[in-house]
């Protein structure tokens, strides 16, 4: 089909194809985010439940290093910090590549009903519309 497609259209297409790639990569980025930050807020959960003098290891690689509560503790809570962060900045761009793809949508349906002409089959209010 693609090759009875209008050059614009083709090209409108190509970047739909590209948005879709993005959108695929931010939302694997955004669940992988989340399952760390689940997993990180599980971790603090579990540490207030331990005797801040217990000996405590800490995973650095392939090696566990000593470390005590406090540390511990801190470096949790800044790791949930600054995946709550990422977690907003992924959902914002997601939110924004959606918009960015619904209205490349909206453009190449216009496209192949003929033009700017509006109020085809799509209607006054079909995606795009309002931009």
């Amino acid at each position: 089909m693609q090759g009875n497609l209008p050059p614009e259209a083709q090209e409108k297409l190509e970047d739909l194809q590209d948005l879709q790639e993005t959108a695929q990569k931010v939302a694997q980025q955004k669940e992988q985010t989340q399952t760390a930050l689940n997993e990180s807020k599980t971790a603090l959960d579990a540490l207030e439940d331990v005797d801040a003098d217990a000996e405590m290891y800490r995973e650095i690689g392939e090696i566990l290093v000593a470390t005590d509560y406090e540390t511990a503790y801190d470096d949790l809570e800044n790791k949930v910090s600054s995946l709550e962060i990422r977690l907003e900045q992924l959902t914002k761009q997601e939110d924004r590549v959606q918009e960015q793809f619904e209205s490349l949508q909206g453009e190449l349906q216009q496209l192949l009903q003929g033009g700017a002409g509006g109020g085809g089959p799509m209607g006054p209010g079909g995606p795009g519309a309002g931009a």
